[in-house]
């Protein structure tokens, strides 16, 4: 497995594969890996000749300078994790490298960016949307892997190709979840052991939906549902809940007629933690 530090390193390596006839899989990452990284790697080894896998923490997407110095990051742990997995380029440059000096081009998808979890996250999805683009456009990858729990972020990247007319593939993987049904989530570690077994509550709420959508029921009763679940959990503060069109994000009201969204976000302790289901009719 080779490590990159320079855009120069990446492209000259990629340009072997290419001249091989090989195909290209990507897996952007901030680090602090976890099994739901590796589900992502796996996803992509079985479709490509080759697997890349960037590790950048992207300063352009914290609200709070206090949530990236948080941030957990162990570089050599991930390195050992990778190695054991079918990946054959890392990624890892300095912020320089990404945002060199003078920089002043940003990407941004402005109605998704900034709605939903975008309103309680200003600028996030800005952040993530030109820090992807940068890395695209450095690997040129024929496809790129994301995990379905930050929803609305795999959103935003299929729009932005889209729009881009970005040749490459964004393939959505299910969350991975711990035993309890917690998500698996960098952020995990920063919780306490009390915090940890109340953030099962937001697993057990989108469940909890998802049967009573099954049942034809109303976008308000699925709405209830997950803010009673939540809400009687004393250790979290809900932060936001959206219900909407699964692929558009639309807003929704009514019976539920259609895939659908449930996107919430909650505080422990501190710690912002998301999750996602997309439910629907039986």
């Amino acid at each position: 497995m080779q490590i990159c530090r320079t855009v120069a390193e990446v492209r000259a390596t990629l340009a072997g594969y290419r001249e091989a006839g090989e195909t290209v899989g990507l897996v952007t990452t901030m680090g602090a890996l976890h099994e739901g990284h590796l589900t992502l790697m796996r996803n992509a080894a079985r479709d490509h000749d080759r697997v890349v896998a960037t590790i950048f923490v992207n300063p352009t997407q914290f609200g709070q300078k206090a949530d990236l110095a948080h941030y957990p990051s162990d570089d050599g742990r991930d390195i050992d994790l990778l190695s054991g997995e079918k990946v054959d380029m890392v990624f890892m440059p300095e912020v320089s490298v990404i945002y060199p000096e003078g920089d002043e081009t940003i990407v941004e998808t402005t109605r998704m960016a900034n709605m939903l979890h975008g309103l309680v996250r200003p600028g996030h999805f800005r952040g993530v949307a030109t820090v992807v683009a940068r890395l695209f456009n450095i690997v040129g990858p024929d496809a790129a892997y994301f995990g379905e729990k930050d929803y609305q972020q795999l959103q935003v990247i299929k729009r932005m190709v889209q729009d881009l007319h970005m040749p490459l593939k964004i393939h959505g993987v299910p969350t991975v979840r711990e035993a309890d049904g917690l998500a698996m989530s960098s952020r995990n570690v920063r919780l306490s052991a009390e915090d940890r077994a109340a953030a099962v509550c937001l697993s057990k709420a989108l469940s909890a939906a998802d049967k009573l959508a099954r049942t034809g029921a109303t976008v308000m009763a699925l709405d209830g549902e997950v803010r009673g679940i939540i809400n009687s959990e004393p250790r979290a503060t809900l932060r936001a809940i959206d219900i909407v069109a699964a692929e558009t994000l639309a807003p929704l009201e009514g019976r539920i007629a259609q895939p659908t969204a449930i996107m919430v976000s909650a505080d422990f302790g501190g710690v912002l933690l998301i999750d996602q289901a997309v439910v629907g009719p039986a």
